[in-house]
């Protein structure tokens, strides 16, 4: 099968590496600006990676062409962050064909939405099939010039949804043979808030904000969650489950998910971080301008605002870091709207049409 992978970053080099190890053929795409591994990948002809996956798998092309990619593609990967989305689908508008099969990973805050906007679709058109995964199946970086090394092939909790969902069996069952982890979401919100980071990042970069700013590095999880640090991060994972069960939906928490994923092994918000396998050595950022805040806060915390505003539902602890996250970065994240069900072309749409057709 022909197979291709949206971005070069560490998701998109691992999401090529196994499906080709898996015997498909992988032909990937990014923008002229992201050329470091595109040319690393054609002059080493292929991947190599280390860790949980090891070895060297070919690719049969790395470069610029979209339109190479997409021709005759059976499955099409875009991997990346959340506004990497949008560009990755306007510029497969042209060329996606009925019948193909696009997952954007991970979901990013609704991104099979956003994926299929950017297509021309209404989200209601099943001529194409859109889908999102809840997180990347790896804890993965790269090391080097076409190299990189994974640390954590999760063994399962990656859920998966499908615009629209009568397909998600269909795209379950193509995925299922490489990626066992897989498992089938009721819709696309729950993909959206299964995936935990905007209540992890934000939280913890906040709490640790002078050390970031200052002289001293640190490692994310294992210094900077202490048992302060945790109990904020149950308080915002509480409300984030609740928002789930507004729109009926169970969101695990996070610190259960994580030990099915295989990064934790302790259930609790404080040293089941900090002793959390998955996430040892993970070094802090060097500024507050990085993506723990402009993604997570920026398109994440927006987008559950949004939500509890279209429910009434309250969420102090979320608004709270949410204000607090724009007021350290002297921007209103907020009012910038990177995502919210506005922008997702879901203004004329209740909650309960929502439910209906996703």
């Amino acid at each position: 099968m022909k197979v291709a992978v949206l971005g070069s970053g560490n998701g998109a080099l691992a999401t090529a590496f196994e499906w080709a190890r898996a015997g498909h053929d992988i032909y990937m795409f990014d923008f002229p600006q992201f050329d470091k591994q595109i040319k690393a990948i054609n002059q080493a002809g292929g991947i190599y990676s280390e860790g949980q996956m090891e070895g060297f798998q070919p690719i049969k092309y790395a470069g610029h062409d979209i339109e190479l990619c997409l021709k005759d593609a059976e499955l099409i990967f875009a991997v990346g962050p959340a506004y990497a989305t949008e560009p990755f689908g306007k510029a497969c508008a042209p060329y996606a064909k009925a019948g193909q099969i696009f997952v954007v990973c991970p979901s990013s805050c609704m991104g099979a939405i956003l994926f299929k906007n950017a297509l021309g679709l209404n989200i209601e058109d099943n001529s194409i099939i859109v889908s999102d995964t809840s997180t990347l199946p790896y804890a993965v970086r790269i090391v080097g010039d076409g190299k990189i090394a994974v640390y954590n092939r999760l063994g399962g909790g990656v859920l998966l949804a499908t615009l629209p969902s009568t397909k998600n069996d269909m795209v379950y069952d193509l995925l299922k043979p490489v990626y066992e982890c897989v498992e089938k979401a009721k819709n696309i919100f729950q993909t959206c808030l299964q995936n935990a980071n905007p209540m992890l990042h934000p939280c913890i970069t906040t709490l640790n904000a002078a050390r970031i700013e200052g002289p001293n590095d640190f490692f994310f999880y294992e210094e900077g969650v202490t048992p302060g640090v945790g109990r904020l991060l149950k308080a915002i994972d509480d409300e984030r489950i609740a928002l789930g069960a507004a729109l009926g939906l169970k969101i695990e928490d996070d610190p259960h998910i994580s030990i099915r994923q295989g990064y934790m092994t302790e259930e609790t918000y404080d040293t089941g971080y900090s002793t959390a396998p998955g996430f040892t050595g993970i070094k802090a950022q060097t500024q507050l301008d990085y993506r723990y805040y402009n993604e997570d806060a920026g398109f994440g915390l927006v987008l559950w605002v949004d939500l509890a505003d279209r429910l009434g539902l309250e969420l102090p602890n979320v608004r709270a870091m949410l204000q607090i996250v724009s007021s350290i970065m002297g921007r209103d994240y907020k009012a910038e709207k990177a995502r919210t069900l506005d922008t997702l072309g879901l203004a004329d749409y209740s909650i309960e049409k929502l439910l209906e057709i996703l």
